[in-house]
């Protein structure tokens, strides 16, 4: 393991809207789309902290037609118990992450996905 690596890894965590984005991705796989409904965020916001989490190796994707479907790094979480302990164990702790899930579960719910976006409305 080099310290290059970690410093990479806690750098990408060390932003509440990335923290955010790991926490509904360990739930789901999900592309920009639906990161951008549920967490309210605009698109390049979302690709900006998703190109940071990519390149830290945090979270994967996976290209199906037109979309990019982003998943937590099982291998990270292996590697780096520390983060597996937080996405696992600590965010759900937090209130602004509960609030995701909870949307991340109603937007599911009501079929949202790429090709058939669903508005939520804000709590």
């Amino acid at each position: 393991m080099e310290i290059v690596v970690i410093v990479e890894v806690l750098k990408a965590l060390a932003d509440e809207t990335r923290i955010r984005i790991l926490n509904v991705l360990y739930k789901e796989t999900l592309c920009v789309c639906d990161l951008e409904e549920i967490l309210k965020l605009n698109q390049s916001n979302a690709s900006r902290h998703l190109t940071k989490l990519k390149n830290a190796k945090l979270i994967t994707g996976t290209k199906q037609a037109q979309w990019v479907y982003y998943r937590v790094n099982e291998k990270i979480l292996e590697e780096y118990s520390f983060v597996n302990k937080l996405l696992k164990k600590e965010l759900d702790k937090i209130p602004q992450c509960q609030k995701d899930v909870a949307r991340l579960k109603k937007y599911k719910e009501r079929g949202g996905s790429c090709e058939k976006i669903v508005r939520i409305a804000d709590n």
